[in-house]
């Protein structure tokens, strides 16, 4: 591994789905692949949510799937990387797991980090706006303790068979709707909430994931920067320590 001195840079990714399609295992040995390649050079992996299509974390009990990921996670994190774990709408119930086992800083909500003098208002991205009222009203049922333990009660395999389909479901949903241009910054729902942060506060770039589609763009007196996702685009933000940051594939490495 490389000293911590050469570690410099802060990468930003989401939305990998993994346990979602055909091909989850080979973007699962994609993404170990790309985090290799990184490991010499980050100092902060920042993940941003959606990683994994489903999860809910028992007490004693680990969902199947993603070892290999979760290995390279674990190895980075023992070698002193700090991972920061942004929880999306679909991997929501990781709850305390990957703290515990691999010392990763979660966050149910944004957050502001700063790096290299600058600062960062990140976060999944979902119910940002309070563009969709039934949106919310769902997001608020899953993250109460009453949906938690109801769920907990259920058989996993009844319980993980319904959370796939309702995920398959709303992929196809949004494919056929999918607007893959912005929308601007009074429609989209994340636009709108870094906008009213920034009433109040100083950012210099807003990092998000959620929407799939990779961007940059300004947004009030920050840049907004959309790291797309794993499904499609194989793309990922990078924050070097000139301050810069840029939105790359899994074909370049900085």
């Amino acid at each position: 591994m490389a000293a911590m001195s050469e570690r410099q840079n802060v990468y930003f990714i989401s939305d990998a789905h993994l346990g979602s399609g055909a091909d989850s295992r080979q973007r699962e040995a994609q993404l170990c692949r790309w985090l290799d390649s990184i490991a010499p050079h980050c100092h902060t992996l920042v993940i941003l949510g959606d990683m994994f299509d489903f999860w809910f974390s028992y007490r004693h009990l680990v969902p199947r799937g993603h070892l290999r990921l979760l290995g390279k996670l674990a190895a980075l994190s023992d070698d002193g990387v700090q991972i920061h774990y942004f929880v999306g709408n679909h991997d929501m119930w990781l709850f305390d797991y990957l703290s515990q086992e691999m010392n990763i800083t979660m966050h149910d909500d944004p957050a502001v980090l700063s790096f290299f003098g600058k600062r960062l208002l990140i976060g999944h991205g979902d119910g940002l706006g309070g563009e969709d009222p039934w949106f919310q009203f769902v997001r608020h049922f899953f993250r109460s303790r009453l949906c938690h333990r109801l769920f907990k009660a259920l058989p996993s395999s009844f319980t993980f068979g319904i959370a796939h389909r309702w995920s398959d479901n709303n992929k196809r949903k949004h494919a056929r709707n999918k607007v893959a241009s912005y929308r601007g910054d009074d429609r989209e729902g994340i636009a709108v909430y870094c906008l009213r942060r920034m009433q109040t506060e100083h950012f210099d770039y807003c990092v998000f994931g959620h929407r799939h589609t990779p961007l940059v763009r300004p947004l009030g007196h920050a840049v907004y920067v959309n790291t797309g996702d794993w499904l499609e685009h194989r793309s990922y933000a990078v924050l070097t320590p000139d301050g810069n940051m840029s939105l790359l594939d899994d074909t370049h490495t900085a």
